[in-house]
């Protein structure tokens, strides 16, 4: 199959891009896929801290500045998920390129079948230096007007620099009257909703064990929600349905 390099973006911080990410990627991985998550959020890096691995010896740092090759970067998971990290240092930091990061589209898509990039939050140079290096781009945003905008922003930068826009995911949707449909969302950005993922509880402890809610909380609203979008992404046959919580088993665990 002709490996893709899936770049994770957003209009604004705080959206859910970086829990997008990494769910995304185990929810990929749930199917048996070879995934690599790649923090190229250089400046506030999270994916390490997320999935308990916040310093590591060798970095994306390491790698962008020819220290060190991209599989000595490489972090597997206990569920199976490959990860690269980026450092947590401020000095590090003032000494990396983030344009440097598409000399090594190559060496990351030698590392496994699907590659997504945690790219910066906004419109800045660090993200547009991920954003260049998509295949496939997909943008995450809340279901509130404010974060529709500034997602448009981001589309169009994207557009600009000719990328292909895979479509949008919805997070941290509540159900409430206030709130932007699908159908709305897909109407303004122009662009396809591939899953709006529902306000999870248990998203709050996913992140207090430092995993993701598809290894955490496997048959919970959000980690279903996931697990609806990878199988669209990569083709694969998936019922949410099926995949509830059993109500019997449930019982039994609280007696």
């Amino acid at each position: 199959m002709r490996k893709k390099i899936i770049v994770i973006t957003s209009g604004k911080g705080g959206v859910g891009k970086t829990t997008t990410a990494i769910n995304l990627g185990a929810a990929i991985n749930y199917f048996g896929k070879d995934v690599l998550v790649i923090d190229a959020n250089l400046s506030t890096p999270n994916i390490g801290i997320h999935l308990n691995s916040p310093e590591v010896p060798i970095s994306l740092n390491h790698i962008i500045q020819n220290k060190a090759e991209a599989y000595e970067g490489v972090y597997e998971h206990e569920s199976g998920m490959k990860i690269i990290p980026s450092s947590l240092s401020v000095k590090e930091l003032k000494k990396i390129k983030p344009e440097r990061l598409k000399d090594f589209k190559e060496d990351f898509k030698q590392l496994a079948e699907y590659i997504i990039l945690d790219s910066a939050a906004g419109l800045g140079h660090e993200a547009q230096c991920a954003i260049e290096m998509a295949d496939e781009i997909i943008l995450v945003t809340n279901p509130e007007m404010p974060a529709i905008t500034d997602a448009l922003k981001t589309l169009k930068v994207a557009e600009s620099l000719n990328r292909n826009i895979k479509g949008i995911i919805v997070t941290r949707v509540k159900g409430n009257s206030s709130e932007m449909k699908s159908d709305a969302v897909k109407e303004m950005l122009e662009f396809p909703v591939l899953g709006m993922v529902p306000e999870d509880k248990a998203m709050q402890k996913a992140l207090s064990l430092r995993d993701a809610i598809v290894h955490t909380h496997p048959t919970s609203k959000a980690a279903r929600a996931y697990k609806e979008i990878a199988a669209k992404l990569i083709g694969e046959e998936y019922d949410s349905r099926k995949d509830k919580p059993n109500f019997f088993k449930w019982i039994l665990k609280k007696v």
